[in-house]
């Protein structure tokens, strides 16, 4: 595998507003857009997603967060098969337009997501901003 780097992080939250302030105040992070159940923060360059989830928090229920790595276009088939043939548990993903780029979800032996992940932050708010607004974007500095 030829991991490049982190991608973002993302988290499942029960209140969106709430998680909103601890990221801004505790980490000082950069609120970049918020929609109706999503935020996303840039941290000194670490791209961090907020999902808004209605679920049991108490019981073990599979939800969206997960650790993103990023890995070149050209590499997303070979990364494909290559965990196919370790026999490691794919997990499908959102149904995604083609300018939000390509992904890969996976989950180690404990349930934990894992994503491989083609596009960058500056990819998805393009996007986000040529079909989503509805979404509200903030100062871009």
């Amino acid at each position: 595998m030829n991991v490049h780097s982190i991608n973002h992080l993302c988290f499942s939250v029960a209140d969106l507003e709430r998680s909103i302030a601890f990221y801004q105040h505790v980490f000082d992070a950069k609120l970049k857009v918020k929609g109706k159940n999503r935020a996303y923060f840039d941290l000194d360059g670490l791209w961090i997603s907020l999902n808004q989830e209605d679920i049991d928090r108490s019981s073990s229920v599979r939800t969206y967060t997960h650790i993103a790595f990023t890995i070149a276009e050209e590499e997303y088939e070979s990364e494909v098969r290559r965990l196919e043939e370790l026999e490691v548990e794919l997990f499908t993903g959102r149904t995604r337009d083609e300018r939000d780029k390509k992904s890969i979800y996976f989950l180690d032996p404990d349930g934990h997501m894992f994503e491989l992940h083609t596009g960058t932050l500056q990819d998805r708010l393009a996007f986000y901003k040529s079909d989503m607004s509805h979404m509200q974007f903030y100062d871009e500095t």
